[in-house]
């Protein structure tokens, strides 16, 4: 069976979004799909659909199609008195030809392939392109005492696509976004019915439409799989479904997956579905895949029960007939460990070098998720923890963990990486696990320290100053993580699993390895309380202030279905405190309300506009009430609250030594410089300070069978040097010397 897997727009765009690489990587192994390469290709059609429309062509087309609207809503924007959004809209059709001749050029410098010389055309001619994100942009350089630069074109190019995606927004097309299309619809939509309404949007019919007839030209396929991560990607990927079937009829057969499939569809039941696809595939969707390709269409037609996959299947009468999944089969769910272990993704069909890399904020946490295009993977499936209260804990992605085959990973990511000439790596896994980061990040070092990379963990005690110091070393660069309530009793509440102290710790180990922190906050709990939320701003203000934070985000706390409090509730009896079982949508099943949640809602601006004075170093000092124009509560953590956690944390390492015997000592490990002989005394670096100790220390030691521990020496000449350290018991004290200042002992 011919296999299609397809990526609709919009998610973001400087890299591939990972399921089709799994995807394409399944269907290839010998123990999934069993087919050839060549029978199996992935279409990232978003980034297609981005130079649809981010092109000379592209926009010369857009302002064909929408210079009349945007100039009559000039007319009656200036009619209202908004002069501002007249003098805009006319300044885009005015300027309409400059964008055009420019469009190529931006493009280019964002993906690496820029004229350098041109860029100081581009920044300071009177001729060039400009909107209003650019001009404050240039404003917020010149207000910082500077003048611009050609450093600045790359946030300049950043800003004039976000300046041609808010013309597109209010002149062409409403549903548009440079991130998401029309995610609002698939949350807010009440009916089906009204969904398939806007389904036929200005830019699907104009710039996506022809990107599927120049990709699928000359088709040849049985089976299309189109995931759906997110909510903005629902709208595309339908459209996508419709033309194969309105296209290709009964030849193909089309099924959705993904996470928004995973987390809001799991009741999609509409018989209309049938118009667009066959199969709904839940969760990893290995085993519904086996499942489907070991069943005959004659099977099919019988519409038997399959493994996570629902099947919509027209009757000769024009009813549908929906066959429900089956949700529980030992025999596959064994299948899909198996399996999630051994699959490496495969980028075979991508071409990274045309994917821009954005730049939209000078916070260097921020930056990294743009700016840059990443190869991306997860060590594990789902998360090692999977407790907190307040996640979808009974869903696959999150309970369902299973670690991958790291060895097999890390080759074929670095394969990868040589071949496509892209060397970061971002992790999506749920909560990095410790012990296969480690090993990871130690492969890696071997390898010669080839790839940079980062991902998502859990702020915990785990992460020592020692091991976050191998990490770094090994090349892990950046780490997000999910505080979500810093207050104990807050973190009590979620079932989170650690502590302040433990997320303090950790993030001081972090930060002193050069590693790069973000944060995710949550308010608006089901139990919070103004003096909780700003117990809770108070100290992640404390976090910025003691520099152990480089960025954060506020989310607004969202029930869900399928977490654990909900379940809890259920049990409990206590249903009381959901205002409504309904969603909202007739697609967002998932969330759900709950009693008071509204009165949360106030909390959000205050929240973000200080969060965002605090990631560039901004009004650090100021007291957090002062940043809401409504009355509350005065923090009942004290000022110095995280500065005392951080010397409890000095202190712990300076107790490290004692923890060093003749049983830890196989986990030491030299991260320092070659120590240089100074006279009657070694001096080397590590993390960028000087460090020295006596020459007889180290000859006590013995030079060579020191600098054997470094992570990237081969695993042989490591145990026979700690074979030799073990025999001289006297040894282990002068390490301890040397302890914490380029020698490192890790707990695993």
């Amino acid at each position: 069976m011919k296999t299609i897997i397809i990526t609709p727009p919009v998610v973001q765009f400087n890299s591939p979004y990972p399921s089709g690489a799994y995807l394409k990587a399944f269907f290839s192994h010998p123990e999934g799909g069993a087919q050839s390469s060549g029978d199996v290709v992935w279409h990232d059609l978003n980034i297609r659909l981005f130079y649809e429309v981010f092109s000379h062509t592209g926009l010369t087309r857009l302002f064909e199609l929408s210079e009349a609207r945007a100039l009559h809503l000039a007319d009656e924007a200036e009619r209202k008195g908004d002069d501002n959004t007249a003098f805009n809209l006319r300044r885009y059709i005015s300027q309409k030809q400059n964008w055009i001749i420019w469009i190529d050029f931006i493009t280019a410098v964002l993906s690496g392939k820029g004229a350098r010389e041109k860029e100081p055309q581009f920044l300071y001619s009177p001729f060039a392109p400009r909107g209003s994100r650019m001009e404050n942009y240039l404003s917020e350089v010149s207000e910082s005492g500077r003048e611009p630069t050609v450093d600045d074109v790359k946030f300049l190019c950043s800003f004039a696509l976000a300046d041609l995606s808010d013309y597109i927004t209010v002149a062409f097309d409403p549903q548009f976004s440079l991130v998401r299309y029309a995610e609002s619809l698939a949350v807010d939509t009440r009916s089906f019915s009204d969904f398939e309404k806007q389904i036929d949007s200005p830019v699907m019919e104009h710039f996506y439409k022809p990107v599927l007839e120049k990709c699928f030209i000359d088709f040849s396929a049985e089976l299309i799989c189109i995931s759906i991560p997110f909510a903005g990607t629902f709208l595309p990927a339908l459209y996508t479904a419709r033309w194969f079937k309105q296209k290709f009829g009964e030849k193909v057969f089309i099924c959705i997956g993904g996470g928004f499939v995973n987390t809001e569809l799991r009741e999609a039941r509409d018989p209309a579905l049938a118009k667009y696809i066959d199969a709904i595939s839940y969760d990893r969707g290995y085993g519904s895949y086996r499942a489907l390709l070991n069943t005959s269409h004659a099977e099919l037609d019988s519409a038997p029960q399959l493994y996570k996959l629902r099947l919509f299947t027209k009757q000769s009468d024009g009813t549908v007939k929906i066959n429900e999944p089956l949700w529980q089969d030992p025999a596959s769910e064994k299948y899909e460990n198996q399996i999630t272990a051994k699959i490496i993704p495969d980028y075979s069909d991508i071409d990274f070098s045309i994917y821009p890399r954005m730049c939209d904020d000078t916070n260097a946490m921020h930056r990294i998720w743009t700016d840059g295009t990443w190869i991306k993977a997860y060590l594990a499936h789902g998360c090692y923890w999977h407790r907190c209260a307040f996640c979808d804990t009974s869903l696959d992605y999150v309970c369902g963990y299973k670690p991958t085959d790291i060895e097999p990973l890390f080759n074929g990511l670095l394969k990868t990486a040589r071949e496509k000439g892209v060397y970061g790596i971002h992790f999506v896994d749920e909560a990095l696990p410790p012990v296969a980061l480690k090993k990871f990040a130690l492969l890696n070092a071997r390898a010669g320290n080839p790839l940079y990379f980062w991902g998502n963990v859990r702020f915990e005690k785990t992460f020592t100053k020692d091991l976050a110091a191998f990490l770094s070393y090994c090349g892990l660069g950046g780490v997000s993580a999910g505080i979500e309530s810093a207050t104990g009793t807050g973190l009590e509440a979620i079932n989170k699993g650690t502590d302040i102290a433990s997320i303090t710790h950790a993030c001081c180990a972090f930060k002193e390895a050069g590693i790069l922190v973000h944060s995710y906050m949550i308010y608006g709990f089901w139990n919070d309380t103004p003096q909780s939320i700003i117990d809770s701003m108070e100290t992640l203000r404390q976090f910025f202030a003691a520099g152990l934070l480089d960025s954060a985000f506020w989310h607004k706390f969202v029930l869900t279905r399928n977490s654990t409090v909900y379940n809890q509730w259920q049990k409990d009896g206590t249903l009381d405190l959901v205002s409504s079982e309904e969603s909202s949508s007739a697609f967002a099943r998932n969330n759900l309300h709950f009693k008071g949640e509204e009165k949360f809602n106030k909390f959000g601006t205050p929240l973000e506009l200080a969060l965002n004075s605090w990631m560039h170093g901004e009004r650090l000092d100021q007291h957090v009430q002062k940043w809401f124009n409504f009355q509350v509560p005065k923090p009942l953590v004290s000022r110095d609250f995280i500065n005392n956690l951080i010397e409890e944390y000095e202190q712990k390492n300076n107790a490290r030594a004692s923890k060093l015997n003749e049983t830890t000592v196989k986990n030491l490990w030299w991260l320092g410089g070659r120590p240089v002989l100074c006279g009657n005394e070694y001096r080397w670096l590590y993390l960028l300070e000087e460090q020295s100790c006596s020459v007889d220390i180290i000859n006590k030691i013995n030079l060579n069978l020191l600098l054997a521990l470094r992570p990237e020496v081969s695993e042989f000449e490591r145990t026979a040097a700690l074979e030799q350290i073990s025999k001289n018991p006297a040894s282990i004290s002068k390490l301890k010397k040397i302890l914490g200042r380029g020698l490192v002992l890790l707990d695993f």
